[in-house]
């Protein structure tokens, strides 16, 4: 039941992860950040929101009122999770990580992800995910092996996303998100090494 609001302006998020206050700031506009919840966000899975790039991106947990879900087995598809019917988010969990940052090319009229990507390295090494490229949010394991070695974002430089894991609509084509998520990478690489 946690607010974008509350976690972009949390102290205890900025000083913690302070990638994740800045990705909760920058979702839809403030009518959205003071209604809409992690916890809805997360659970509605919407392959354009930026919460999931977070939650797998960081390699977050997902409690519920039955288990504990990691990030990995979470999201599954175009608006679906592992959550079972009447299951209940009631926490998430976010490791330290030891840098971070998230990027994001908004669709202009909705501020949703054209391509949104999470880039971090910590206890869960380096993680890369994707959010609005695809019909769910995922992860960019070359990307992540080439960072592990070397984290700068010209480790990344020539890594490419098939566009068949991408979708097309009227905003952009799968080709379009592909090369994006390169661009959205490396800027987010370049964010974590600042910050």
């Amino acid at each position: 039941m946690t607010r974008h609001a509350e976690v972009a302006s949390s102290a205890q998020v900025r000083a913690a992860i302070p990638a994740l206050a800045d990705l909760a700031g920058g979702i839809g506009d403030r009518m959205v950040r003071n209604m809409g919840t992690i916890g809805g966000s997360i659970a509605n899975a919407d392959p354009a929101a930026c919460y999931p790039a977070a939650v797998l991106g960081l390699g977050a947990s997902v409690t519920t009122d039955r288990r504990s879900i990691a990030a990995d087995d979470f999201f599954l598809d175009l608006f679906t999770t592992a959550l079972e019917p009447g299951e209940l988010i009631v926490s998430v969990s976010f490791p330290i990580p030891g840098r971070a940052a998230y990027v994001k090319f908004k669709q202009p009229a909705s501020r949703f992800a054209l391509v949104g990507v999470m880039v971090s390295s910590g206890p869960a090494g380096v993680r890369v995910a994707v959010t609005g490229a695809g019909s769910s949010v995922f992860r960019v394991a070359e990307m992540e092996q080439a960072l592990a070695r070397d984290f700068h974002p010209g480790a990344i430089a020539g890594i490419r996303v098939d566009p068949e894991r991408c979708s097309s609509d009227l905003h952009g084509s799968a080709e379009y998100r592909a090369a994006m998520v390169n661009v959205m990478a490396r800027r987010a690489v370049e964010n974590a090494l600042v910050g």
